[in-house]
């Protein structure tokens, strides 16, 4: 949603000062959020992802400023000291009033420079601060919410540091343009418009808090925008003070964007006011990239989750691993909001259907989402333990039988085959297999969960009667904690596990953008997505048909609860169906959409669309066979040239826009309001 024409930078409140044209050289980029060098949520991948593009746009010019947390600090930033006088001057005459402020490098890709303000440091200053802040802007903020408290520091610090570096230079003072994250960064916008600083802001919401507490109300959300009350319903919530942060963020702005379409028009109904320009979230596409060793990759990461369901359903591995199917949920842990429970629905429909139509495909479910819990589950590592004593004893029967196999061969003779395993190699492989004898069902929950009674998503799987049990097409495993390449139980990283699986399944209600099925995307896992999420409104603005390149949209917005839970129950069993191959040729089509959601190609990701491939059809959904079961020799017989279906979708996607290098002749602008 781009604007007509550029922004005047004259025409701005509290830029009159500044020339319509000016070198950048002159000009100094901060950008300011709570999440740098911070993980806390989706708002670091962007950062993180984006700061090697902004680097080589901005160059020394560009400081990420966050708050300073030691446990993130020593593992991720280097401390230095600044290059720049100016900057010097100002953080030593900062940390000289009272103040504890850090410079270094981020240890990410471009290595960007930060500037990390200790709000617990400066604590001594909060009641001053709120007192200012509540004669200034009328807004109050309670003492028992930390958050609040921490954004207020937070905002106070930030307006003190560019007040500062205006006040510090010798020469004349340079043309600031500071980009702030979010309503805990946004105090310092306000401040700077409040003091009158001659700096030129931007606001970004990636969410809306209110929409975010409305939606986890189970309201019917998109039908009522118009319709709330939302001084009330901020009031109802205890959260109106923070909403009054945001919204004074969103109207001091200069320029005030968001990250789709659909938090575009959440933020016009409730924060009163339309954003200026959508900037879609993208990722470092090359970080992701396996190059032509994608499909590879599948295989080996498919390869490890196999070994964790084998130990996982030691005793009941009744189901052929080579016709399992692995689906997966991560995230956030908001059961409605991140579309769990619509999951869960249709994973229950899901398995009927596969039973009723004798299907030989097994579906694992995965659902990747941290709660509070005490431990791991006994018998889930007690499965993995079992899975290696067996792998111990094949290795040790196998170097038996190759030694004396080697022995008669040198001997010059045919080995007698029913000599090879003496009695003690059977001994030993009954133990192992009585080892894998199980009274009980395999866990359905991999950890031990410390509200196990009032959890929503183990309640759900006790109504829907999904307990993995032999009948059961279907399995469900629930993992709460993030995954990790040191965990004993599940030993990979996040992409490692994504790259193994066959389909991401994300049917949110609330998702601003949506990064996990960008994620997918990029690593050609085809994915499951909404129309109420930025990623697949943004996905179906670009592509003529998305399912044909593994994005399924699912109708959130027009269709009924149980409309759109059979929706999915479809588009999953539609997947099931799928013959080896067609996924082979889907997971090219997807990975191949990676461009569009490259930092460098996004800014010119406008007027054209993604055409629906000619060749195979990509799910039986869309073939002529009357049959759902597809022979190998069917398949084979479907025309399919790689190399020209990826030649095709080059011709249609233009290439990345590069950045170009920073000279003295370059001149900046903003995005103009009608």
């Amino acid at each position: 949603m781009p604007l007509a024409r550029s922004l005047s930078f004259t025409s701005l409140s509290g830029l009159e000062e500044w020339d319509e044209e000016f070198d950048r050289e002159d000009a100094v980029l901060f950008e300011i959020a709570w999440e740098v060098a911070n993980k806390v949520g989706g708002i670091y991948t962007v950062i993180q992802t984006k700061a090697r593009l902004t680097c080589e746009e901005w160059g020394e010019n560009y400081f990420l400023v966050g708050p300073y947390m030691e446990s993130s600090v020593r593992t991720q930033v280097e401390l230095i000291e600044p290059c720049n006088a100016a900057l010097r001057r100002t953080i030593d005459k900062m940390n000289s009033s009272g103040c504890k402020v850090y410079f270094g490098r981020w240890l990410i890709e471009g290595s960007p420079y930060v500037i990390l303000l200790d709000v617990g440091f400066t604590a001594w200053s909060l009641d001053r601060w709120k007192s200012e802040l509540w004669e200034n802007c009328g807004i109050g903020v309670p003492w028992f919410d930390r958050e609040a408290n921490d954004a207020v520091l937070f905002g106070f610090l930030t307006a003190w540091l560019l007040g500062e570096k205006l006040n510090n230079h010798c020469d004349e003072p340079p043309h600031i343009v500071a980009h702030f994250h979010e309503w805990l960064a946004g105090l310092g916008l306000v401040l700077c418009r409040q003091r009158q600083l001659p700096v030129a802001t931007i606001f970004t919401t990636h969410a809306t808090l209110l929409g975010r507490y409305l939606c986890a109300g189970n309201v019917d959300f998109y039908n009522n925008l118009a319709e709330f009350n939302v001084d009330k319903e901020a009031g109802d919530r205890q959260i109106y003070h923070r909403y009054c942060l945001e919204r004074a963020a969103v109207r001091c702005a200069h320029v005030f964007t968001t990250v789709s379409q659909i938090t575009a028009i959440e933020a016009e109904h409730l924060l009163k006011r339309k954003p200026d320009i959508v900037t879609p979230n993208g990722l470092n596409v090359k970080k992701f990239s396996a190059m032509h060793e994608f499909q590879n990759l599948h295989a080996q990461s498919k390869a490890r989750i196999q070994e964790f369901v084998r130990g996982h359903f030691y005793g009941h591995l009744d189901f052929n691993l080579d016709k399992t199917v692995f689906l997966f949920i991560a995230g956030r842990y908001e059961f409605s909001n991140k579309g769990a429970d619509i999951f869960l629905e249709a994973l229950a429909r899901l398995n009927y259907l596969l039973r009723v139509n004798h299907s030989d495909v097994t579906v694992i479910a995965f659902f990747i989402m941290p709660a509070r819990t005490n431990n791991f589950n006994v018998e889930t590592l007690k499965g993995q333990a079992v899975r290696k004593q067996l792998w111990d004893t094949a290795q040790t029967v196998k170097e038996r039988f190759g030694k004396k196999l080697y022995e008669s061969l040198l001997v010059g003779q045919l080995p007698d085959v029913s000599k090879m395993l003496d009695k003690e190699d059977f001994t030993m492989m009954k133990r192992a297999i009585f080892a894998t004898q199980r009274q009980c069902l395999p866990p359905v929950c991999s950890h031990n969960m410390l509200e196990d009674s009032s959890d929503p998503i183990l309640n759900c799987i006790r109504r829907i009667g999904l307990f993995n049990t032999a009948q059961d097409r279907v399995k469900v495993i629930f993992h709460p904690e993030f995954l990790s390449s040191t965990s004993p139980l599940l030993p990979m990283d996040y992409e490692e596990f994504v790259r193994g699986c066959h389909l991401g399944v994300f049917p949110s209600y609330y998702e601003p953008w949506g990064y996990t099925p960008a994620e997918c995307t990029v690593m050609g896992i085809p994915s499951v997505s909404t129309n109420l999420s930025g990623f697949g409104c943004f996905m179906e603005e670009h592509i003529a048909d998305p399912s044909a390149y593994g994005i399924y949209i699912l109708d959130r917005r027009f269709r009924g609860v149980d409309e759109s839970c059979n929706q999915l129950t479809s588009f999953l069993f539609q997947f099931c169906q799928q013959s080896r191959r067609q996924r082979i040729i889907q997971r090219n089509r997807t990975e191949r959409l990676s461009d569009l959601l490259d930092w460098r190609y996004l800014g010119r990701a406008t007027g054209f669309r993604y055409p629906r491939p000619a060749s195979v059809p990509p799910s039986p959904a869309h073939s002529l066979h009357s049959s759902p079961h597809h022979s190998e020799a069917e398949d084979e017989e479907e025309p399919y040239d790689e190399d020209l279906e990826a030649e095709k979708d080059r011709v249609n996607i233009r290439q990345p826009f590069n950045m170009p290098n920073r000279n003295k002749n370059q001149t900046v602008g903003l995005p103009e309001k009608n």
